[in-house]
C-alpha cells in the first residue's frame, strides 16, 4: 500500500514539475523577439559604443529581460546576456548589418518656421533646402537599418537649444545639422564645409563625412572648428555641414537640384558608414 502511495506521490510531483516547466517555457517564449537581420550584435550595454559579446543569425529567438531607451536586454542560448537594438528585431527590410545599422542618428534641418535662414539671390529660403536634404538622408539611413530622428519634419519653428537636447535625450550616436552658407556679398564665395566643436569623435565624424563629399560639384572647403550652439551644447558626436553658398548662383543651382540633393545625401550616408566602421 505504501509503495502505491509513493508511486502516486512521485507521479504527482513529476506532473507538477512538468507543468511548471511548461508554464515557464510558455512565459519565456511569449516574451521573446526574433532576429530579423542577417547578423545581429549582442552588446555588453544599451548603446552601439559597447563591446560585442556575441553575433546572432537571422531567425534566432532571444528572450527579453528588460528594455531601455530603444534597446532590449536579452538572453541568448540560456547563457549569454546582453543588449540588442530593438529596431533590428522588428525591421524585416534590413539586408546587411553594419554598425551603422545599430546607430541612432539625429538629423537637424537648420532653421524652419519663422526662421527662414539665408536667402538665395532669387529669394528662396535656406530652411526649404535643409529639410529637403535631411529627409533624403533620413530615408537612406532607415533603408540601411539605422534609427533616425529629425529635429523637425516640416516647416516649423524649433528652438536652437531643443535640437541638441533631443540628441542627448535620444542617446544618439551622431548628430548632423544641415545648413547652407551665405556670403556678405552675393556670388563671392563657393563650396561646402564640415564643422565640429569638440575634438575626438565629433572631429572624426566631420572628417569621415567630408572625405566622402568629393562627389559633389562644389569646392571642398575642408573640416573646420565651429562655435555653433547646436554642436557646442551637444554631448554626442555632433557636426554642422554648410552644404554650399545659397547666395552664390553657381552653388544654388546645385543646392536646388534634386539630383545634387540625392548625391549629397548618398555622401553623408557613406561618411556615416565609414565613421561607424572605423571609430567604434
Amino acid at each position: 500500500m505504501k509503495k502505491i502511495k509513493d508511486n502516486k506521490s512521485w507521479v504527482i510531483a513529476t506532473g507538477i514539475i512538468i507543468v511548471t516547466f511548461a508554464v515557464m517555457l510558455i512565459a519565456l517564449y511569449s516574451n521573446s523577439v526574433t532576429v530579423k537581420v542577417n547578423q545581429l550584435n549582442i552588446r555588453s550595454g544599451p548603446s552601439v559604443t559597447y563591446t560585442v559579446k556575441a553575433k546572432v543569425k537571422r531567425g534566432q529567438q532571444l528572450q527579453v529581460i528588460s528594455r531601455k531607451n530603444g534597446w532590449i536586454k536579452v538572453i541568448y542560448r540560456h547563457r549569454i546576456i546582453g543588449w540588442v537594438a530593438s529596431w533590428l528585431v522588428t525591421n524585416s527590410n534590413v539586408k546587411d548589418v553594419t554598425k551603422l545599422s545599430e546607430a541612432t542618428i539625429v538629423l537637424d534641418p537648420g532653421h524652419g518656421g519663422s526662421d527662414s535662414g539665408a536667402l538665395s539671390t532669387t529669394g528662396q529660403p535656406e530652411k526649404k533646402y535643409t529639410l529637403e536634404v535631411a529627409k533624403r538622408v533620413a530615408k537612406k539611413l532607415r533603408n540601411r537599418g539605422a534609427k533616425v530622428i529629425l529635429t523637425r519634419k516640416s516647416d516649423q519653428t524649433v528652438s536652437l537649444s531643443a535640437r541638441p537636447q533631443l540628441a542627448e535625450s535620444s542617446l544618439a550616436n551622431a548628430f548632423i545639422s544641415f545648413h547652407f552658407d551665405s556670403s556678405d556679398i552675393a556670388n563671392t564665395a563657393s563650396g561646402y564645409t564640415c564643422y565640429y566643436y569638440r575634438h575626438g569623435a565629433s572631429q572624426q565624424l566631420a572628417k569621415s563625412i567630408n572625405a566622402k563629399m568629393t562627389n559633389l560639384a562644389l569646392t571642398d572647403r575642408g573640416v573646420e572648428f565651429g562655435n555653433f550652439l547646436v554642436i557646442r551644447n551637444n554631448s554626442v558626436p555632433a557636426i554642422l555641414i554648410e552644404g554650399g553658398y545659397i547666395n552664390t548662383n553657381k552653388d544654388f543651382k546645385l543646392i536646388s537640384n534634386p539630383k545634387h540633393q540625392n548625391q549629397f545625401a548618398n555622401d553623408v550616408v557613406a561618411g556615416l558608414n565609414h565613421y561607424f566602421k572605423n571609430n567604434h
